[in-house]
């Protein structure tokens, strides 16, 4: 019989190997149940690509300071990192709390009673400010009592889960995903199933999609509110960053395509509506990044506060700074600079009239 001599440095080595193999399985089999919102720039289809990027690093703990729709912050979850969210917005804060923070809590039996009574207290706030702009009066009135309800549950995660599942039964109701057009909104109807059914109809299939993407990693993970320039950056291996950047056409104000999104989150509860404006819009949030005066100032910012973490930076071949300017910038603070690149199209629009944008996605990675 042949007999496997190994030493403890080689079973050590295999052992390693072995577990990668799994944490790499499992981290690209869990981002498949990733519920993506369609959401303006979002990585979703690059995790796979990010993925192969972040496993050559050496980090436990990670931030992702733009989370956005959260994909590449429920990545790094997935990779078994201990992974803090967070954004500007409420709206992705909350879908952070539901999916990264949140490792156990489920929309279960006796929560689902909970959404589904009759509220107490019946407000039509919603129906009141958006009839006749977005949804139908049945879809407005549904939304008023979830949003009622759900402020009604004690579990802060649970909370955090109905909403996130109310809000991306608001995005795939609403064509495009975004809420820049209202009215007759019949030359959008293409026959697609996420435009004929109800938003009552598409929470409760959303319940279940979102309740499989809850997963724990055993860390202890967060989901915060706040802005890049107030992040607390101690203690973080590694620091993704995925701003907004100005664009060579349009805008990249994330507030007028999803403020209705953002003010559902919270109820409108602080948010001052612009009764003026077709679509009742909510102030813009003021980014320097979206200014071509001040992104170059603004990435000197940036990487100066995440100076101790080893970053990432996702950027395009369309955006501004360009790709020279970024690695030159990052360069005054890290000695070791790789650049990855990949073809990418965006899709954005209706099954009508996608537009397509053909880009070079850069990851940028500093050490």
């Amino acid at each position: 019989m042949n007999q496997l001599n190994l030493d403890s440095s080689t079973i050590s080595t295999e052992l390693k190997s072995r577990i990668a193999g799994i944490s790499r399985s499992f981290a690209l089999d869990q981002i498949n149940l990733f519920p993506e919102i369609r959401y303006m720039g979002s990585k979703r289809r690059l995790l796979p690509w990010i993925h192969g990027v972040l496993e050559g690093l050496d980090f436990e703990t990670a931030l992702d300071p733009f989370s956005g729709s959260g994909a590449v912050a429920y990545l790094m979850k997935a990779m078994g990192r201990q992974t803090v969210s967070s954004d500007f917005l409420n709206l992705s804060a909350t879908l952070g709390k539901a999916l990264i923070e949140n490792n156990a809590m489920h929309l279960d039996g006796p929560a689902i009673q909970c959404l589904l009574r009759t509220p107490g207290n019946p407000t039509s706030f919603i129906e009141d400010t958006f009839k006749g702009v977005f949804f139908n009066p049945e879809d407005l009135r549904f939304l008023d009592r979830m949003s009622w309800n759900i402020r009604q549950m004690e579990n802060p995660h649970q909370r955090a889960l109905a909403m996130a599942v109310l809000i991306r039964s608001c995005a795939k109701r609403q064509p495009r995903g975004v809420f820049t057009i209202s009215g007759n909104l019949s030359k959008y109807d293409d026959g697609r199933r996420d435009l004929q059914l109800s938003i009552e109809e598409h929470f409760f299939e959303q319940v279940r999609i979102f309740n499989e993407a809850v997963f724990s990693n055993g860390r202890h993970n967060r989901a915060e509110c706040v802005d890049v320039f107030k992040v607390s950056a101690s203690d973080v291996d590694l620091v993704y960053l995925d701003p907004p950047y100005v664009p060579r056409h349009d805008d990249n104000c994330y507030v007028k395509r999803y403020h209705f999104l953002e003010g559902l989150s919270c109820y409108w509860q602080g948010l001052d509506i612009d009764y003026s404006t077709k679509v009742r819009k909510i102030p813009k949030r003021f980014t320097p990044f979206s200014y071509r005066r001040q992104a170059v100032d603004a990435f000197e910012r940036l990487f100066e506060i995440f100076q101790s973490s080893k970053i990432v930076l996702s950027y395009g071949s369309n955006g501004y700074p360009d790709l020279h300017q970024l690695t030159e910038i990052l360069a005054k603070i890290k000695r070791d600079i790789q650049v990855f690149k990949r073809d990418h199209t965006y899709h954005f629009g209706n099954h009508c009239n996608v537009k397509r944008a053909a880009v070079e996605e850069y990851l940028i990675v500093g050490q």
